[in-house]
């Protein structure tokens, strides 16, 4: 899909509105205009409209949530409030309990200085840019000529069993014939969102659970723990002699594993095992499988022996899921961990993914280390440039860059690429690069990101 002429967003990124909690234009006022400007949007109809927000355990989530709440309920809408819940699981309930917009307040792998809104339509999906513009045209105009008399003002609640739902939900995504008996798992929550919900799933499934990063105090999200840092993952592995390692981001959309060694599982390795136990099974819709221009050109290779096509979209599970619509599939994901699996959901969610190796680990009988071992993956490697958020010189299509990727491409040789994109949850451009050759790609990207960075900086 060509994102090329999409007209630029004011404050939507790639995953939702982020930024610095309390800083322009994370702060309580843009939360209340988005609460606003969604609900005026979602409004269809004369029937009461409802929302569900749910939130990580970022001390700023009591800032953004009474804000977003108070501008539904200027709106009209009743407001069903869960609490800290995984992403995934404010996308289920968004569907299940037939609300008109669901709401996760996250900056998922962020640090707990930021904070950010994610909106879901009624199907419990994310927005299209298309809807987001929209909204971004009511959060800029002036709302008070359509705000609701006050005696049809919201109601807000809180919802007790929401995490009992998506617990059932979960556990409904693992084979009724097996189950995790004698098997020893770790899960790191990053003291984020699932820190509840995770540890509960596997130790019902039957196994024995290793919890860390499950103590939130509103400042430790992803604070040397979780997907970012799977490192303490890994060591509770090798010293618990566990059978596989899961460590989750803040919001649970994403997974990163390991193996009984407490070797890490390259993402695109499990889309590759999921898209082979799905074939095995018979639950492979398409001939595609949807990753993303940073997908390793290893999978794409492993797919092709399968008769299966590689189809490239955007970076951002959104865009992923975009292409599986389009094109009929149910397998897609980045290899950042983010799996979306079609018939489970819209958006990427890290324990449903785990339980899918998982279940293939059980039926094979083998360990985790031979499992995911599918295919050679091409060497990759990536550079990161921060920048002024106000002001950089960078864009699409700009000839200085475009000529010295060329350029590096041509000394990296044949079957070598290489990419650059401005990142749309952090203020950093991104370089990376794809060879055969890792020693010369490693050389080549440095030397080109001092190029770009002086470039832009100038």
């Amino acid at each position: 899909m060509n994102n090329s002429k999409k007209k630029k967003r004011k404050y939507f990124g790639t995953d939702g509105i982020r930024g610095r909690a309390n800083t322009y234009p994370m702060t309580g006022e843009t939360a209340l205009k988005v609460g606003m400007a969604a609900g005026e949007y979602f409004t269809r109809g004369k029937h009461k409209h409802n929302v569900v927000i749910g939130k990580d355990t970022r001390l700023s989530g009591y800032l953004i949530e009474p804000s977003l709440t108070a501008g539904f309920i200027s709106m009209g809408m009743n407001v069903f409030l869960v609490g800290p819940m995984p992403t995934p699981a404010i996308s289920m309930l968004t569907r299940s309990m037939r609300c008109d917009v669901g709401v996760m307040i996250s900056a998922s792998h962020n640090s707990y200085e930021d904070n950010g809104i994610k909106l879901f339509d009624p199907n419990g999906e994310k927005l299209s840019d298309k809807s987001e513009l929209k909204i971004e045209y009511l959060m800029d105009k002036n709302h008070k000529t359509n705000l609701v008399d006050s005696s049809k003002l919201g109601r807000a609640k809180r919802i007790e069993d929401a995490a009992g739902r998506y617990l059932e939900f979960v556990k409904s995504t693992f084979p009724n014939e097996i189950s995790l008996k004698n098997l020893k798992i770790v899960i790191d929550c990053a003291n984020g969102a699932a820190y509840q919900v995770a540890p509960r799933v596997l130790w019902e499934l039957g196994a024995e659970v290793i919890s860390i990063g499950c103590n939130p105090d509103g400042t430790n999200i992803n604070d040397k723990c979780g997907s970012t840092h799977p490192e303490l993952m890994s060591k509770m592995v090798k010293k618990h002699k566990a059978d596989i390692g899961i460590a989750l981001d803040g919001d649970a959309d994403r997974c990163v594993l390991c193996d009984e060694k407490g070797n890490f599982i390259h993402g695109d390795q499990i889309i590759g095992l999921i898209t082979k136990r799905y074939i095995d099974q018979g639950l492979l819709k398409g001939e595609s499988i949807v990753g993303t221009k940073m997908t390793n050109k290893g999978l794409e290779n492993y797919l092709n022996k399968l008769n299966l096509k590689l189809i490239r979209a955007d970076v951002g599970d959104r865009y992923v899921v975009e292409e599986m619509r389009a094109n009929g599939c149910n397998v897609g994901g980045e290899q950042s961990g983010h799996i979306i699996l079609g018939e489970y959901g819209s958006t990427g969610d890290g324990l449903v993914a785990s339980l899918q190796v998982i279940a293939s680990m059980v039926e094979k009988n083998i360990k985790v280390s031979k499992l995911l071992n599918l295919f050679s993956l091409m060497p990759q490697s990536v550079e990161s440039i921060s920048y002024n958020h106000n002001y950089y010189k960078y864009k699409k299509n700009d000839q200085f860059i475009t000529e010295k990727i060329k350029l590096a491409e041509s000394q990296l040789g044949e079957e070598s690429k290489i990419i650059i994109r401005a990142s749309g949850t952090e203020s950093k451009l991104r370089i990376m690069g794809e060879s055969r050759n890792k020693t010369l790609l490693n050389k080549t990207l440095k030397n080109l990101k001092t190029e770009i960075k002086n470039y832009i900086n100038a």
